[in-house]
């Protein structure tokens, strides 16, 4: 049967069932074409982007719509209550909102484009030097970030305490059903009764992006070095202890490479990781929301080189500290 678009948005009981229908840009675009010229906005030349979560397009003014179905309303409040509160207080461009509204019960935003190369296109080709760099300057955004004040991103669901407790009970069987290693597996139960302690559930809370990974900055290059010239995507945005921004860079970017390690964690104000700090980053890897060291972990063979979950967090974070 021949897709036929709609002029109406559907409900969907599951996001697996939302993906599909999203895969096919010929039944939603006419929509999002619709919604800009509500705005006064050109939607002659839309271009719908393959990856994300929502619906994205991008339109002749150089601008952003992100259009979030219902079951992800939380993605909408937290994009859009971040993108406000962090307006004017950082060094790093991020999208500004021009206009927002919803249509058939989807809230969306029409945001500005940032320039810039996507990281995920540069970063694999980089020198060591370059990485090094951008690693710094990663540490420092996420530690500016995070002098931001809170705002009304103060009440974002779920709150750290409960947000920690359900990771912990959850986080046994997640691993085992994503194919950790037994070996792994084996000390978990002791790395979660040492989080218990090491991780603060009642600390004054900052702001957490997440997701500091190449997919959502871009770059630019001058005279020869790469700089972040851009940070978007606050989709996932909660509140709570500062170390676990650290998690995405590191299983992502650093590789367990010294100098990167140390790079980014300078930027951010640390020196270089003692026993507790490593102890705590590896408890926040396993539990961040989106955790699966299967895929995540960009250290070439890690899974031979280390023998338990003690091995591997000095292999992740090398070094000692000063």
């Amino acid at each position: 049967m021949r897709n036929v678009p709609t002029r109406e948005l559907p409900a969907f009981a599951d996001a697996e069932s939302f993906r599909a229908w999203r895969s096919d840009p010929a039944r939603w675009l006419p929509i999002a074409i619709d919604i800009a010229r509500s705005h006064g906005l050109d939607g002659g030349s839309p271009h719908a982007f393959a990856t994300g979560t929502n619906l994205v397009v991008g339109l002749n003014d150089g601008l952003i719509l992100k259009i979030f179905p219902p079951l992800l309303r939380a993605q909408f409040v937290s994009e859009r209550g971040s993108l406000r509160q962090l307006a004017g207080r950082l060094h790093l461009p991020i999208p500004e909102i021009v206009a927002e509204g919803e249509r058939d019960g989807w809230p969306y935003l029409v945001i500005t484009r940032l320039a810039g190369t996507l990281g995920s296109e540069v970063w694999p080709q980089l020198a060591e030097d370059q990485k090094e760099r951008l690693l710094r300057q990663i540490g420092e955004t996420i530690a500016a970030v995070q002098c931001a004040p809170l705002g009304p991103l103060a009440s974002i669901e779920p709150r750290w305490d409960e947000f920690m407790r359900g990771q912990m009970a959850g986080c046994r069987a997640r691993h085992a059903r994503l194919g950790l290693a037994p070996k792994f597996l084996a000390g978990l139960d002791d790395l979660l009764r040492d989080a218990a302690e090491l991780i603060p559930v009642n600390a004054p809370p900052v702001i957490l992006v997440g997701e500091y990974i190449p997919q959502n900055f871009l770059l630019a290059c001058r005279d020869r070095d790469w700089s972040l010239a851009g940070l978007f995507d606050f989709g996932d945005v909660l509140t709570g202890w500062r170390d676990y921004d650290l998690l995405g860079p590191s299983a992502f970017m650093a590789a367990g490479r010294p100098g990167r390690v140390r790079s980014l964690l300078e930027g951010f104000g640390y020196s270089r990781p003692d026993y507790a700090l490593k102890r705590r980053l590896m408890a926040l890897m396993l539990l961040h929301r989106a955790s699966d060291l299967n895929s995540h972990i960009c250290i070439e063979g890690w899974q031979d080189k280390a023998n338990d979950l003690v091995e591997l967090q000095e292999l992740i974070w090398p070094g000692r500290a000063a």
